[in-house]
């Protein structure tokens, strides 16, 4: 009798737990999925409901970090990006769907992360650096650090997990969800770099010969663009007929803060070097370069970051003429923070990542 009794409290307790169990995956589906598809807020973002993207629970960091390890996703904070999605068929860009997608920013991934640079004694600054992003079928892309932390507009490269349509009101167009977690950039033009099931991230410095000399006069009457052509291509003035941009920026460094409000005049890097080479996807989602001024101070900028933009942020390139402190040629990379990838007096710039690595 008491056997049986302890029994049929046992069945109750599990009973119990389970419609526990049951309401709360309820009431937390209900809670993402809510859908305001009679618009009662301004949200044009939240009108179709949210779907969930399978894909791993942690994420794997390696390569110069003081030790490898596994970042949580769900200790991490929840970011939003919108996204219109296109992709490269045959050198034309097609729209493939526009979307709101819901995760971890790479800012967060990496933001605990202890770096140790192979080239620290070399070059110090953190701004020759970049990432590789692998998936489980072992693609990648890259991504340069200054375009992961010294933008102005943060937490642009998102690891998702969940994903919403945008539909428009009158066509109803119902765009191609996707079906596994995804990698999604929110400043990119053609989205190649957005993709799925992302397990991996490896961080590198550049492998770049560049003597640093700190002490040497800035000055450079001209400019190499290397690795881009058969032979290095030779600049000593600005490409002629290139649209004249006039930027006025803070000009802020992170070690020594304000410099001065200053205004910068020239072409865009993306213009001045758009026929050297044509873009294709490996560019796109693999493309490296390198900027280097005379002394040896030199920054990573991927590919798509330079030349793929879809918010005209652009590196801006001043013929500086004979000015001697830092002619001939100088950049600005209009959307960051920080001003600590101005290169002075450039001297090379190189492609030094192609299709595959």
């Amino acid at each position: 009798m008491k056997s049986n009794f302890l029994l049929l409290a046992a069945i109750s307790l599990v009973i119990i737990s389970c419609k526990n169990e049951k309401s709360s995956v309820a009431e937390k589906s209900e809670f993402i999925s809510s859908v305001d598809s009679s618009d009662r807020t301004n949200d044009f973002y939240d009108n179709e409901p949210t779907v969930f993207l399978p894909g791993p629970a942690t994420i794997e960091i390696n390569g110069e970090v003081e030790l490898p390890v596994r970042v949580t996703l769900a200790d991490l904070p929840v970011r939003t990006l919108i996204v219109k999605e296109t992709k490269l068929d045959q050198e034309e860009i097609k729209f493939v769907g526009a979307y709101r997608y819901d995760g971890v920013s790479m800012f967060d991934i990496l933001n605990q992360v202890k770096v140790v640079k192979k080239n620290a004694q070399e070059f110090n600054p953190i701004i020759d650096q970049y990432v590789v992003v692998y998936n489980a079928a072992g693609d990648s892309v890259v991504f340069s650090w200054g375009e992961i932390f010294y933008p102005v507009n943060l937490h642009q490269v998102l690891f998702a997990n969940a994903v919403t349509r945008i539909v428009p009101t009158k066509s109803r167009d119902k765009w191609p969800l996707p079906t596994v977690s995804r990698l999604v950039v929110g400043t990119d033009l053609v989205t190649e770099r957005n993709i799925p099931d992302p397990v991996r991230i490896v961080i590198r410095s550049m492998n770049v010969n560049y003597r640093v000399d700190r002490s040497i006069k800035l000055w450079a009457p001209e400019v190499s663009l290397t690795g881009m052509s058969t032979a290095p291509i030779i600049m000593r003035e600005l490409p002629v007929g290139l649209e004249n941009q006039s930027f006025e920026h803070v000009f802020y460094g992170r070690g020594m803060g304000i410099h001065g409000i200053t205004e910068t005049k020239g072409a865009g890097l993306k213009d001045v070097l758009s026929g050297t080479l044509k873009t294709n996807k490996g560019l796109i989602k693999n493309g490296l370069i390198a900027i280097a001024g005379v002394d040896g101070y030199r920054c990573a900028v991927s590919w798509s970051e330079l030349m793929n933009r879809n918010d005209r942020a652009e590196v801006i390139m001043d013929d500086r003429g004979h000015d001697s402190d830092g002619g001939r040629f100088s950049c600005l990379f209009a959307a960051d923070f920080f001003s600590d990838r101005a290169i002075k007096s450039i001297r090379t710039i190189e492609l030094i990542q192609g299709s595959g690595h």
